[in-house]
């Protein structure tokens, strides 16, 4: 059996910040295949360099040398209107604070990154299938002051996927919810990718919140040190 297409591919990929006058090695060297359709996790302490590849991978920030092939898209040499396109057409980012719009509903937060991408602004096919699985169909006219944490963060995964994005980021996605509402949106993106087939790569410290994923990257100092299936 062929192995599945790598929608992410990542070869000696390093990151250099200037600190003053000291340079500061945030990735050291790191090689990485991501299969289309997999929920890849990656762990690691504060200082690991898991933040600044997501922010590489996504195309926030260019990287200093190596190739980051993300959706068939070099990020490596595009240049910033090439990384903005990237996030326009091929990424989406859900992050631990909702950043939703807090005078818009939820509908027209969803609504403003559909306009932002140059899509219809129905609610219609795949997205209404999806607004059923994060259980906010019946939510989309209240503003966020008016829902619970867990329900902030689903709309704000309904938005990153209302553009039918290739790959969906998420950088501790559960970071500022409770135990249950933790649990609620980690089994949420697990069946999304499992019945959508959406690529997921998620950006965690918890040990625990790494096990939703297919596959584990650990990574320490900058570099992957280990690499682990989930069962």
């Amino acid at each position: 059996m062929s192995k599945p297409e790598s929608i992410i591919r990542i070869r000696d990929l390093r990151k250099s910040y200037l600190t003053g006058k000291v340079s500061v090695e945030a990735l050291r060297g790191v090689n990485l295949d991501v299969p289309k359709g997999e929920f890849l996790s990656i762990v690691g302490p504060s200082g690991s360099g898991k933040s600044t590849l997501f922010h590489i991978v996504g195309g926030l920030t260019p990287p200093t040398s190596g190739e980051v092939v993300v959706a068939g898209r070099n990020v490596s040499t595009v240049g910033d209107a090439g990384r903005t396109e990237l996030r326009r057409s091929s990424v989406s980012f859900v992050f631990q604070k909702f950043n939703l719009l807090p005078n818009l509903t939820a509908r027209d937060n969803i609504k403003t990154a559909l306009f932002i991408s140059g899509l219809p602004t129905h609610f219609e096919g795949e997205l209404k299938n999806v607004l059923e699985l994060l259980g906010i169909a019946g939510r989309l006219d209240h503003k966020p002051s008016e829902m619970s944490g867990g329900e902030q963060q689903r709309v704000a995964i309904a938005r990153a996927l209302a553009t039918r994005p290739a790959i969906l980021l998420a950088d501790e996605p559960t970071g500022n919810l409770d135990t249950a509402n933790s649990l609620a949106v980690l089994g949420i993106l697990r069946d999304l990718n499992r019945r959508l087939g959406q690529t997921i790569l998620m950006i965690t410290h918890n040990t625990e919140a790494a096990e939703y994923g297919d596959r584990i990257v650990h990574m320490r100092d900058g570099l992957i040190v280990e690499t682990s299936t989930t069962a």
